[in-house]
């Protein structure tokens, strides 16, 4: 789908197995308890006490304790690939765009180093960099994730095509040789309404975790480590995954209220992401070291809430392809059915639109390509008009969004019947490098 939303309403979506990092899988289970998870635990736990005791008397001091909660699942950050692509999607995001301010490439790759090594301590759940070397220092860690367990936190890391050309083309770090053919800034888009300031960015951090306060956490400690070397260009909060990566997870829902990512990749299907997600060895002879690795697209749609909610129920279910209270296809069955885009009514017209989402998203009409999809939903308080500021902050994976992306959103810009109540603020495009082993850094095989 493309993010049209496609991303929100998108026909794609959802997964499996938890893989350990976007390659292996590991425990099939929601992440460890927050700390909000183990206050509900604890309540619970007395409350239950306290009614056997009651019934009970001093029988009840004979009764088994409660089982301690299950210990957190963490995923490890080093790999083959990067964690946070095919791994289950958590419940939260904090995305970060970064710009550059060293013309160093030595700056770059010690940025990188350090990235690395605070990213293997944070997912396992640690504080980074230890004690401070004194009392009178700063502390290494911002400290307001302690006592939180891990929260299945992934950090995926990306770089944005001025990593090699700045806007004037000049090779910036001795790159340029190495850009890959299809790493360019995205078109501007028909109906594309684009805020510079929520644009682009030379590296990008993604956090995702089941707990807010982690992801935040990531993204700070990362900022800090930064200092002198890169600047935090743009970030988005996201509350609520758009779309599952594992058969495990049941389909979300967007802010229109539709189930979203029906279709999506899921990591329960190897061949199919390898065929749609992974960079291929022989892709890009310039650009070996992106093997294994993806690309990530990231646009900010804002929806027209109050308009949407206006519209009536049949208008909304027209315009999406899906009934609301199933997310079946209007053309018949559940929701896993496929769509029937033949099948007419009265009067000869087709049961799903021509301009609906489902329709113009679907990979039949579309040349057979997909996408794995990880967007969240965003609020941002209101606008200058009392307006809610919310709306869908769509990522995908892509092999190659030369023609994975970029016709398909072109087409749905111009024909989607969603275009009249989305608004597209924010684009950006990031070559995702494959893994990092023990001992390497974050795209090393680029700057070898």
């Amino acid at each position: 789908m493309t993010e049209s939303i496609p991303h929100a309403v998108s026909d794609d979506a959802a997964a499996s197995t938890a893989p350990v990092a976007d390659g292996s899988t590991g425990s099939t289970g929601r992440s460890g308890m927050s700390r909000r998870g183990l206050l509900g635990w604890a309540g619970a736990g007395a409350a239950a006490m306290g009614v056997a005791g009651f019934a009970g008397g001093r029988a009840s001091a004979q009764e088994p304790p409660p089982p301690p909660p299950a210990a957190p699942d963490a995923y490890p950050f080093h790999g083959e690939r990067q964690a946070g692509i095919v791994t289950p999607a958590q419940d939260r995001l904090h995305f970060a765009s970064f710009d550059l301010t060293t013309t160093s490439r030595e700056d770059v790759v010690a940025l990188l180093t350090a990235w690395t090594a605070a990213a293997a301590e944070l997912t396992a759940g640690r504080p980074v960099g230890g004690d401070p070397a004194s009392y009178d220092a700063p502390p290494n860690d911002t400290g307001e994730a302690s006592g939180l367990a891990a929260s299945r936190l992934t950090l995926t890391f990306g770089f944005g095509p001025t990593l090699f050309r700045d806007a004037a083309g000049k090779d910036r770090f001795g790159l340029a040789a190495r850009q890959p053919a299809a790493l360019r800034r995205l078109p501007h888009f028909p109906a594309d309404n684009l805020d510079p300031r929520r644009s682009d960015g030379d590296l990008c951090v993604q956090a995702c975790a089941d707990d807010p306060q982690v992801a935040v956490h990531a993204i700070r400690n990362l900022s800090r480590i930064a200092f002198g070397t890169a600047a935090l260009r743009w970030s988005q909060l996201g509350f609520g995954r758009t779309s599952s990566t594992s058969t495990s997870q049941a389909t979300p829902r967007n802010l229109f209220g539709f189930k979203d990512g029906t279709a999506n990749l899921k990591a329960e299907d190897p061949d199919a992401v390898s065929r749609h997600v992974w960079v291929g060895a022989g892709d890009d002879p310039r650009a070996g070291w992106l093997a294994g690795g993806s690309y990530l697209v990231a646009r900010r749609i804002n929806m027209t809430i109050e308009t949407w909610d206006r519209t009536s129920l049949s208008e909304q279910e027209s315009l999406v392809g899906r009934d609301r209270k199933e997310g079946a296809p209007l053309s018949g069955g559940t929701e896993f059915t496929e769509p029937d885009f033949a099948l007419t009514g009265r009067g000869g017209a087709p049961l799903v639109a021509m301009n609906s989402h489902v329709r113009l998203a679907h990979p039949s009409q579309n040349g057979g390509v997909q996408m794995l999809r990880r967007g969240y939903n965003f609020t941002d308080g209101n606008d200058e008009l009392g307006r809610l500021d919310a709306g869908l902050f769509f990522i995908a994976y892509v092999r190659d969004p030369r023609t994975q992306y970029v016709p398909m959103q072109t087409r749905m810009s111009r024909q989607d019947g969603l275009m009249e109540y989305l608004q597209h603020r924010g684009s950006a495009l990031f070559a995702v490098p494959p893994g990092a082993r023990p001992g390497e850094h974050i795209g090393r095989a680029l700057f070898a």
